[in-house]
C-alpha cells in the first residue's frame, strides 16, 4: 500500500529579517552598543546607579567607565564623576562603594574606583531653606514689664526691647524678625 499524501500542507511563514519590530526590541541592542563603546560592559551599572550607591550618593555621582586588563572580566577601574566638593567625601566611602559594586556584580569584577570631579547629569539635589519659625500665639501681647530691669548693659536692653517689639507687632504665622545692634532688620 501506498501511504497517502496530503494534497496541500501549510508551510509557517518565515521571520522576516527586515521586519518591522517595536521600539523596546531595539534599545538593548542599541544601548549595549553605546555602554560598550565608553567602556561599560554591563549597561546596568548606569541605569541602577541609583540602587548599588543609595540615592544621595547617585545624586552626586555617576559612573563614567569601567576598564578591565586585557582579557579579563575581573579587577577592573570603575571611574566615577563627581559633583564639585563630593569628591573628598566619596574618596572617604570608596572601600564601601567598592563593595557595593562587587556585590552587584556578583564577583569581584572591580578592584578600584578612581574619581573624577565632573558634572553629574541629572538634577541638582537642593536643601530647602530653613524656615523662621513663627511667633507663639501666647506671646501675642506679651508686656515684658519689669522682667528687663535687671539687665544693666543698656545696649542689650534696647535689642530685647525691640525684639519684644517686634514679636508682638507680627501675627502669629510671621517670622521672627532679627534684631541687629538695637534696629529690627
Amino acid at each position: 500500500m501506498s501511504k497517502r499524501v496530503p494534497l496541500q500542507t501549510t508551510k509557517p511563514e518565515p521571520v522576516r529579517a527586515n521586519r518591522s519590530r517595536q521600539v523596546a526590541e531595539l534599545l538593548p541592542d542599541i544601548g549595549r552598543a553605546a555602554f560598550r563603546r565608553f567602556g561599560f560592559v554591563q549597561g546596568a551599572v548606569v541605569s541602577r546607579w541609583a540602587e548599588i550607591a543609595g540615592a544621595k550618593l547617585a545624586g552626586v555621582s555617576q559612573p563614567e567607565s569601567i576598564r578591565f586588563p586585557a582579557g579579563k572580566k575581573a579587577d577592573g577601574v570603575l571611574t566615577l564623576v563627581v559633583r564639585g566638593a563630593h569628591a573628598p567625601m566619596m574618596q572617604h566611602i570608596v572601600p564601601e562603594l567598592l563593595e557595593r559594586v562587587n556585590r552587584f556584580f556578583g564577583y569581584a569584577a572591580v578592584a578600584r574606583i578612581a574619581i573624577r570631579q565632573g558634572e553629574v547629569a541629572g538634577p541638582v539635589p537642593r536643601r530647602s531653606p530653613p524656615s523662621l519659625r513663627a511667633a507663639p500665639a501666647d506671646m501675642q501681647g506679651f508686656e515684658l514689664g519689669g522682667s528687663l530691669r535687671a539687665i544693666a548693659d543698656p545696649e542689650l536692653k534696647a535689642v530685647l526691647e525691640s525684639l519684644a517689639a517686634g514679636v508682638a507687632a507680627q501675627s502669629p504665622a510671621a517670622p521672627i524678625a532679627v534684631p541687629v545692634l538695637g534696629r529690627v532688620r
